[in-house]
């Protein structure tokens, strides 16, 4: 089945005494058992931090469109990369991105470090520098393609390389592109992870998670992992994504054919000096992106002259929304400075270009010309 189709069926396989078209929405702790045994009869659930139907469906689906053998739903996305760490050791190194979102950035420092792990970050697109980094002891290169926010990408295959000649793991963050663009694991990565809260959902109404993964020791710690933490996404918000992703490659293709438009348009607002998506033809990395994919996405990350318009932006825009998050149907405007990266010391937000003159787009739904409307007279 082609990938719109898998987005619907893939979630029709739990079969439902009444015949119902939509997965039910299981609200149960526990379950009963007819018979002692492993499980009782009822073998695949027994106590839902452990395992939900309705969970295991969502997960089932993502784990088919991302292409892997497992996949775990957590209650957010840093939830799911905070499980993942558990699979390192005191004395384990990590490589990671160097421009990352802010939460994992605070993860890493925060409590990474803390339980004995190295993280080291670099540009994850030098591959050069990437090797010079990596040691007996690195576990895992970590990265995001794009990265947030600044929209470089790394290329997959030569990391995934670089990290199975060196015994590590290659993780990568797939929110920005979803499986509907990207699919990292068939480009040679061990695992991917996703803030579903953003376009796997939608709708700008749950915060979820996911781990997905091609090796099946991968799994099995995880799997442990989640029934022992307790982070598991609830019945209810993965019954909300699992309808979401019903529409995904509608909504996909909608948000990179406006932010197209838009992202042209800013090119010629003399008020903005830089901006940066994928999708355009003068973008460095845009070839990479359709070698080790299919699109662009709905992110769009410009710079403007000074950090007053960027506050009258922030203040004046009213179709967009000046709110933290992206991926929904709603367009949001995000000041990285004082928002996703605000626990980020100012010395590496100043290496790294993020200051008072940096937005980030989320474009959303709505008709594009509206949306330029908008940032028309918001940087008028």
């Amino acid at each position: 089945m082609n990938f719109s189709t898998r987005c619907i069926h893939t979630q029709t396989r739990f079969a439902d005494p009444v015949g119902s078209l939509v997965m039910p929405l299981y609200m149960t702790a526990s379950y009963a058992h007819d018979s002692l045994g492993a499980n009782g009869s009822h073998g695949d659930y027994d106590y839902s931090r452990l395992q939900n139907p309705t969970r295991e469906a969502l997960e089932d689906t993502v784990r088919d469109l991302e292409g892997g053998i497992d996949c775990l739903a957590f209650s957010s996305g840093m939830a799911a990369i905070a499980c993942l760490m558990e699979l390192f050791r005191p004395g384990d190194e990590i490589v990671t991105s160097w421009d990352l979102y802010g939460g994992s950035i605070r993860l890493f420092d925060a409590v990474t470090r803390k339980n004995g792990v190295k993280v080291q970050s670099v540009d994850t697109s030098d591959l050069d520098a990437v090797a010079r980094l990596i040691t007996p002891a690195t576990r895992a290169i970590y990265v995001e393609s794009p990265t947030n926010p600044l929209m470089v990408v790394s290329d997959i295959r030569r990391l995934a390389q670089l990290a199975h000649d060196n015994d590590a793991l290659l993780v990568v963050d797939n929110t920005f592109l979803t499986p509907y663009f990207c699919n990292p694991l068939k480009l040679g990565a061990d695992v991917v992870v996703h803030s579903g809260t953003k376009y796997l959902c939608g709708h700008n109404d749950v915060v979820c998670g996911f781990v997905v993964t091609s090796r099946q020791d991968v799994s099995d710690q995880l799997r442990y992992l989640i029934k022992t933490i307790g982070s598991g996404l609830s019945p209810f918000d993965a019954w909300l994504v699992a309808r979401g992703l019903k529409t995904l490659p509608l909504r996909m293709e909608r948000h990179q054919q406006s932010a197209l438009a838009i992202a042209q348009w800013l090119q010629g607002n003399p008020k903005v000096t830089q901006v940066t998506y994928t999708g355009l033809p003068d973008n460095p990395d845009h070839q990479l992106c359709l070698r080790q994919g299919t699109g662009f996405g709905g992110m769009v990350t410009f710079r403007v002259d000074t950090p007053e318009t960027a506050r009258r932006v922030l203040e004046n825009v009213h179709l967009i929304l000046f709110a933290e998050s992206l991926g929904g149907a709603e367009s949001l405007i995000t000041y990285p400075l004082t928002q996703t990266h605000a626990d980020v010391p100012a010395d590496e937000l100043a290496q790294k270009g993020i200051d008072g003159c940096l937005l980030r787009l989320s474009v959303g739904l709505e008709d594009p010309q509206d949306l330029i409307a908008d940032l028309q007279q918001a940087l008028a």
